[in-house]
């Protein structure tokens, strides 16, 4: 990796840099129309951030820190409950959360609030966004509780900093933990309007209107905040990888993703030094790779992403779901855990420099949380938050507690590549478009994403077609794909028929920890999402809920998404099911008895109903192991091969199951991104959208395709 800086020069010939035009300064209208732009892109992320604060906040009884995240005249509408002004929000707040700052030994709070649809205003001052929203609590005592719903938010610039301005809640389903889970007062379940159009989900910022206003910064700040956008964006996908990886116990993979002066602290395991000491870490997982009837799910929520100034360190925070098990053993259990890491650039590559965990419990599956888990190694501390709280700009903190993992590097200064020396003005202006055109994909992409998980749950098949690109395709689990619009809007009514004004029971998918390569020009990208699906319904006739709640594994490994008309759209989405089941919430995922299954079983009833364009049975080993593909069909306790769209992101490592481009690009190459006037993404070590020692597309040689 010595010569990398070298990979950066063909950015001088693509862009044209060195024309010999006599350098020019900027005019300040389209300075003031970039500043502008960017502080739109901002303005989305400090939303999210807020929002992610507040959970963060929440697992910590914070109540009081949580309340400064409202405006003077918020109001929380919390089904038919209203509490409008700060002290009645903070009153409401100390009463749900606990009431003293800090969580009671053994207490659990632990509100995961993801999914989000934002849609900044026309004039970039307001915002709304809608959530998923799942809590998991208890007092240590022996009470505990589940409740799950949409949120329905509005924000608002007030005293310049992004605070909350409504939350608006609907209450879906709720229980606790002995019994799980069931639909709200036990009734069927109505739909929560959107406050989004089909279009508006692929258009998160609206374009502005007017002149732009005067902006005081220049052109090298403006590049300067653009590029932590980027960064920020590196860093996530870093974050969100080694998720992955350690979902499957690719030890060699994460082990790749450390410097190789690393540190891994495990509070109450000990303190693990250099790559070596990374693995050995992991390790304490198990083995490498998973075996039959391991499941060693840990999905990541609330993740906040800070860069620090000269864009060479970082810092990432958020929550680890543990679901753990031995199928074969009957054993299962929950870990939730507080990661607290840090990053630093090395040679243009991001890396992680120190992985920081705080176990909050442990907790066997059978007896739960309740009474406080079977370990809590992290009483008396606080892991120090990313940043300051967003509104009040002070560090937070927690009497009598201890401030861990806030050390900080000694941030290096920026590098600039050679050619970018040689850039007039007028070039630079329009490579800080670019690469902010590539920051807003980003969230552009996970706007879209959401949105169909939202349209799937609730059986808006118009709308979920709709937010496809005019040549997309979809996977109908075990069936196949369907090619365009209309065939995946015939397919879902076919498959599932017309939405119901109220439903018994919900299916959710939960598209979360998103792995997004943007392409250079920033107008395609391939995407990695992961199926996260609670479900609820009414309870049975005694009043049990556990055969109504229970949580599914998915992955949807091999997205794809385009700007088209000026709207981010899906083009491609492929689903891979289940990774693990329920044996209803009694059982568990380790309840779950082993079945045989033969060749290619479990074909979804579509493919008679309304045959797929592409069979899953004509993808070869693509499609091997998962039901209506080919080979033998393996069921949860069983364990199913894991694709991937990209390489390790610092070795380029190859997994053992790679295909980068869409699936159904395997047996139609008119369907790639590249034969329809699109870049294709980087799947790997990149800089700037442009892959490293990246395996052209082309060469790649699957079975079943060609």
């Amino acid at each position: 990796m010595a010569d990398l800086p070298r990979i950066l020069l063909p950015l001088a010939a693509t862009l044209m840099l060195l024309n010999g035009a006599p350098a020019q300064a900027v005019p300040s209208a389209q300075v003031d129309e970039l500043a502008r732009d960017v502080e739109r892109v901002e303005a989305v992320r400090a939303v999210k951030d807020l929002q992610r604060s507040y959970s963060q906040y929440a697992q910590f009884a914070l109540w009081d820190e949580m309340a400064t995240l409202f405006s003077r005249d918020a109001k929380i509408v919390w089904g038919d409950k209203t509490f409008t002004g700060q002290k009645a929000i903070a009153d409401w707040l100390k009463a749900r959360v606990g009431g003293s700052k800090g969580l009671a030994s053994g207490a659990l709070h632990s509100e995961f609030i993801e999914d989000d649809i934002v849609n900044l205003s026309v004039d970039g001052r307001s915002a709304k966004a809608r959530w998923e929203a799942m809590a998991m609590m208890g007092d240590g005592k022996g009470k505990t509780r589940i409740e799950g719903g949409i949120y329905e938010n509005e924000y608002v610039l007030e005293d310049g900093k992004w605070k909350l301005s409504l939350m608006r809640y609907f209450p879906q389903y709720e229980g606790d933990y002995e019994k799980g889970w069931s639909n709200i007062g036990g009734k069927d379940l109505p739909q929560i309007p959107y406050h989004f159009t089909v279009d508006e989900t692929g258009i998160p910022i609206p374009p502005p209107q007017g002149p732009a206003p005067k902006s005081s910064a220049g052109l090298a700040e403006l590049e300067g905040r653009i590029d932590l956008l980027n960064q920020e964006d590196a860093v996530r996908n870093l974050q969100n990888a080694y998720g992955y990886y350690v979902d499957r116990k690719m030890w060699t993979d994460v082990t790749d993703l450390f410097a190789e002066d690393s540190v891994v602290e495990i509070a109450g395991a000990g303190t693990f030094r250099g790559k070596d000491g990374a693995r050995q870490a992991m390790e304490l997982m198990g083995a490498e790779g998973l075996s039959h009837g391991q499941l060693n799910d840990r999905p990541l929520f609330g993740t906040i992403v800070e860069v620090l100034p000269g864009g060479m360190e970082a810092v990432s925070r958020g929550l680890e779901l543990g679901m753990i098990g031995e199928a074969d053993k009957g054993t299962a259990s929950w870990e939730f855990t507080v990661f607290r890491n840090r990053f630093v650039k090395d040679q243009g590559l991001w890396k992680i420099k120190e992985l920081r965990l705080y176990p909050l419990i442990k907790a066997d599956y059978g007896p739960g949380w309740a009474k406080g888990g079977i370990a809590r190694p992290a009483d008396g501390i606080l892991p120090a938050f990313a940043g300051p709280n967003p509104v009040t700009g002070k560090d937070v903190t927690l009497a009598g507690a201890r401030i861990v993992g806030q050390d900080r590097l000694t941030a290096a200064p920026s590098t600039v590549a050679p050619a970018a020396l040689t850039l007039s003005d007028d070039e630079r202006l329009m490579e800080a478009k670019r690469k902010l055109r590539r920051s807003a994909a980003f969230d552009g992409v996970e706007n879209v994403s959401h949105a169909y998980g939202y349209y799937l749950t609730d059986f808006q098949w118009v709308e979920m077609a709709s937010i496809f690109a005019k040549k997309g395709n979809k996977h109908s689990p075990f069936a196949g794909f369907y090619l365009g619009q209309e065939r995946i809007k015939a397919a879902a009514t076919a498959m599932y028929g017309k939405a119901p004004e109220t439903r018994p029971g919900i299916s959710y998918h939960w598209r979360t920890q998103p792995v997004i390569h943007v392409s250079y020009d920033g107008r395609s990208a391939n995407l990695r999402t992961r199926l996260f699906q609670p479900r609820t319904a009414k309870p049975d006739g005694d009043g049990n809920s556990f055969y109504s709640s229970s949580l599914f594994g998915g992955m949807y490994p091999n997205d794809q998404a385009v700007i088209e008309d000026g709207v981010w759209r899906l083009w491609s989405l492929t689903i891979d099911e289940p990774y693990f089941t329920m044996a209803g919430w009694k059982g568990g995922w380790s309840g779950v008895k082993p079945v045989e299954a033969g060749e290619g079983s479990g074909a979804s009833p579509l493919v008679k109903r309304l045959p797929p364009d592409i069979l899953m049975t004509a993808l070869g080993r693509r499609a091997e192991h998962f039901r209506g593909g080919t080979g033998k069909t393996v069921n949860w306790p069983g364990i199913l091969p894991m694709w991937f769209h990209y390489k390790n992101p610092v070795s380029g490592r190859e997994p053992e199951h790679y295909w980068p481009d869409s699936t159904p690009s395997l047996l139609l190459p008119q369907s790639r991104l590249i034969a329809n006037g699109y870049q294709m993404p980087p799947n790997g070590p990149e800089i700037d959208g442009i892959g490293i020692e990246l395996t052209p597309p082309d060469a790649m040689v699957m079975e079943g395709g060609k």
